[in-house]
C-alpha cells in the first residue's frame, strides 16, 4: 500500500474574488510594519540545501525555517498577533496606518478587560496566549483529547487557563465559540466559517510578513515548486494567495495532508464545490494538521489554485524530522517538529524512491526546479522530538 496518494485538480483556476479580497499591496505594507514595531522581532532564516537538491536532481530546495520565531519556534504567531492588533485598533479607533505595538500598548487601560480564547492543537493555542499577554490580556486555551502535555505546559507558561478537553478538535472549536457567546469573550480561531470570517482573514493576513521575508531574501529566485502543509489550510491559502496576487511567473502548488486527516484531500474526491469535514477519529501525529475541516476562507482559494492534493502516512513525516536533523554534505540542520517535517518528507521520498516516479512526472520535478517549503515548527514537544530522532519511536 502507497505511503503517498495524490490528486490532480480538475479544478485548476485562478480565483482572483478570493485573493484579491484578501490581498493587497497596503495589507502587505500593513502586516509587516506591526510585526517588525514587536519588541525582538527578526527575519527568520531561508535556508538554501544544496546538497540535497543536487542528491534529489534538482536546481534548488530552499527552506523557511520558523524554529527562529520569537520564543515560541512556530510560525503561528504571525496571524494572531496581527488579528488581535487589528481587533484593539478597531476598539482604540485606530487607523490603519497607526497600526503599531507601540500604538496598541500604551493605551492598555481601554482595553485590558478583553479576554481572548481558542480551541488548539498546540502552536495556534500556544500564539495566542503568548499574543494576549503580549497585549497585556488573559486567554482561554482549550486542547481536544489527546493532546501533548507537553505542549499544554507550553501554553501554561503563557495563560494558566489552558485546559485538554475530552472532544475532538473540532468539537473542541465548537465549545470555544459557544464559551466565546456565553462569557462575552472574544474567539481567536484560525479557521473561518459561515458567520465567523474577519478574525480568521486577519490571521490569514498575519502570514503575509512570512512572505514578505521570503520576499527580501531570495533575490526575486521564484520558485516553480510550493510544498504547503495544511490542517484547516490558513496558512496554505495565505501563501498562494501572496504568490498569485504578484506579477511574478505563479508555481506549482502542492497542498500536503496526513492520510489520518485529509478534510481537503477528501472534499476534492467529493469535488461538488463545497468543503467537507472528515469522518471518523484523526489518527496522525502530525498534532498541528489534525483538523476535520477545512476552513472556508482557505476553501474559498485552495480548491482552485492548488495544482495537487496529496495525503501522506506519518512515516513521511518521520523521514522529514530525521532528514532536516541529519542533513548531508555541508547543508545546515534543522530542528523541524512533524507538521514542519512533513513536506521535506514528502519531497524527498517522491524524488529518491521509483514507487513514486509517476507522482514525479504528475508534479513536472526535474532539474530545473527550485523548490520552496516551510518548516512552520521546531521542537515544539520536545520528548516526541527526540524519540523520533534519536529512532525510539
Amino acid at each position: 500500500m502507497s505511503k503517498i496518494n495524490c490528486l490532480i485538480n480538475p479544478n485548476k483556476s485562478t480565483p482572483k474574488d478570493a485573493v484579491f479580497k484578501l490581498v493587497s499591496s497596503e495589507i502587505i505594507e500593513q502586516v509587516l510594519r506591526f510585526h517588525q514595531s514587536i519588541p525582538e522581532y527578526k527575519t527568520t532564516p531561508l535556508i538554501n540545501l544544496k546538497s540535497l537538491s543536487q542528491s534529489l536532481n534538482i536546481s534548488h530546495l530552499f527552506v523557511k525555517d520558523e524554529s527562529h520565531r520569537f520564543e515560541l519556534n512556530a510560525f503561528k504567531m504571525l496571524g494572531c498577533s496581527y488579528a488581535m492588533s487589528v481587533f484593539l485598533a478597531e476598539k482604540l479607533g485606530l487607523p490603519p496606518s497607526e497600526i503599531t505595538f507601540q500604538n496598541i500598548i500604551k493605551r492598555r487601560t481601554e482595553y485590558e478587560d478583553c479576554i481572548f480564547v481558542t480551541a488548539t492543537d498546540g502552536n495556534h493555542g500556544r500564539a495566542v496566549a503568548w499574543s494576549a499577554k503580549l497585549f497585556g490580556c488573559q486567554s482561554h486555551i482549550y486542547m481536544p483529547a489527546g493532546s501533548s502535555i507537553a505542549r499544554l505546559n507550553a501554553i501554561k507558561k503563557y495563560s494558566p487557563n489552558a485546559l485538554i478537553t475530552d472532544m475532538g478538535y473540532d468539537d473542541t472549536v465548537a465549545f470555544s465559540n459557544q464559551q466565546a457567546k456565553e462569557n462575552n469573550w472574544t474567539l481567536i480561531q484560525d479557521t473561518a466559517w459561515d458567520g465567523y470570517r474577519e478574525i480568521p482573514d486577519n490571521i490569514m493576513r498575519g502570514y503575509f510578513s512570512l512572505l514578505s521575508e521570503y520576499e527580501q531574501q531570495s533575490n526575486d529566485d521564484w520558485p516553480s515548486h510550493v510544498f504547503l502543509q495544511a490542517g484547516v489550510g490558513s496558512l496554505a491559502a495565505a501563501v498562494v494567495a501572496y504568490f498569485i496576487a504578484h506579477k511574478n511567473a505563479t508555481p506549482k502548488f502542492i497542498l500536503v495532508e496526513p492520510t489520518g486527516a485529509p478534510c481537503f484531500y477528501e472534499s476534492m474526491k467529493i469535488n461538488n464545490g463545497r468543503p467537507h469535514r472528515t469522518q471518523g477519529e484523526l489518527k496522525t501525529i502530525m498534532a498541528g494538521l489534525a483538523c476535520g475541516e477545512p476552513s472556508i476562507s482557505a476553501w474559498e482559494i485552495l480548491n482552485k489554485a492548488v495544482d495537487v492534493f496529496v495525503v501522506c502516512d506519518d512515516e513521511i513525516s518521520i523521514g522529514g524530522m530525521k532528514r532536516y536533523a541529519f542533513p548531508i554534505g555541508n547543508d545546515q540542520k534543522i530542528i523541524s517538529g512533524e507538521s514542519g517535517a512533513v513536506t521535506l518528507g514528502l519531497v524527498e521520498a517522491i524524488l529518491s524512491d521509483e514507487l513514486y516516479s509517476s507522482i514525479r512526472n504528475d508534479l513536472e520535478l526535474n532539474l530545473q526546479s527550485k523548490v520552496l517549503l516551510f518548516s512552520t515548527e521546531g521542537n515544539t514537544d520536545p520528548e516526541f522530538y527526540t524519540s523520533v530522532i534519536s529512532e525510539t519511536f
